[in-house]
């Protein structure tokens, strides 16, 4: 093998590492973000329509601007109809739409690391199996020793983490719960959204039918909490711009991750984002404080057996 090719092949993995990586800490900023909005508008659910809607703004837009895409959404019903995609693995935008609704709900309460570490938790132990009956475009995947310890140690990271809150009168653990279950779904969205990726040939394709249905369900939902309690739509914030900025990021975080999980694995992209998330997280919570934060040593701690787990899990899959 030349060195010109083992250096591409080198490029063609640690790219999409890198980039898992770094969509990661994109989702850390999406969590405070998504969160502040809910704490303005003072109503979660409402936050998550407009957080999801305007990411299937600027989508549609690329749609009609760009024939590539279309003809990639054109391609996901001819890949049900011919048997080549099942109707449920296209229905990735359901599970997101449902993790956007709980990050903002969550996030005021808990602040942006302990929600992170409570979805890792989840994302982590579910990645495993999710790869082991091959939910996701990579197929089945063995479970190995070294992909077993990798998972154990991201979710011992997560209770290290937010160890020093247990017992606190204000720590909701509900709340962890919750979002705990939402990092269980994010999994199983990440591995189905990688197989609609492939059939339309295009992650934007794919990422344009994740944010179609993610938002029509969060707007029935909407709807239906509208009918029973009679609390509506409330008028957006001016003057804080940057909490518009959610959709923008879930935009990037899915169309990365349609792209990236068929060539890294489930388990890898998850626990590479997880260093991402909680490194990002960490930060975050150190220049732009929810209420619901409180920094210690076990929330470092947390962030480097995450990337000691991450190391693990990477050694034998970016190798030339």
């Amino acid at each position: 093998m030349t060195s010109e090719r083992t250096a591409s092949m080198m490029r063609h993995r640690f790219v999409p590492v890198g980039a898992s990586v770094a969509v990661g800490g994109l989702t850390a900023l999406q969590a405070r973000i998504n969160g502040q909005l809910a704490v303005e508008l003072g109503n979660g659910l409402e936050a998550a329509v407009w957080s999801f809607g305007s990411g299937l703004l600027i989508l549609a837009v690329l749609v009609a601007a760009v024939p590539r895409i279309r003809a990639g959404v054109a391609r996901v019903p001819r890949a049900i109809r011919a048997g080549e995609l099942k109707w449920w693995q296209a229905l990735g935008g359901i599970l997101g739409g449902i993790f956007v609704g709980v990050q903002t709900a969550t996030v005021p309460l808990l602040g942006v690391a302990v929600f992170t570490v409570a979805v890792v938790a989840g994302q982590s132990s579910s990645s495993l199996l999710v790869d082991r009956i091959g939910l996701g475009p990579a197929g089945t995947q063995p479970i190995t020793g070294r992909r077993i310890v990798s998972a154990l140690l991201a979710v011992t990271a997560v209770t290290i983490a937010v160890w020093s809150r247990f017992g606190a009168p204000d720590f909701s653990i509900l709340a962890v719960v919750v979002a705990f279950t939402a990092g269980v779904l994010i999994a199983v969205q990440q591995a189905i959204n990688g197989r609609t990726s492939r059939a339309a040939q295009n992650p934007m394709s794919a990422t344009f039918l994740n944010f179609l249905l993610g938002t029509a369900a969060l707007a029935m939902a909407f709807g239906a909490a509208w009918a029973v309690t009679g609390e509506g739509p409330t008028p957006l914030p001016s003057g804080t711009w940057w909490i518009y900025l959610g959709g923008v990021i879930g935009v990037v975080f899915i169309a990365i991750a349609a792209w990236a999980v068929p060539i890294v694995g489930v388990l890898l992209f998850a626990l590479l984002t997880i260093a991402g998330q909680l490194s990002g997280a960490l930060l975050l919570d150190v220049v732009a404080p929810t209420s619901g934060t409180q920094l210690s040593w076990t929330l470092v701690a947390g962030v480097v057996l995450a990337f000691i787990a991450v190391l693990i899990a990477a050694r034998g899959r970016i190798r030339p």
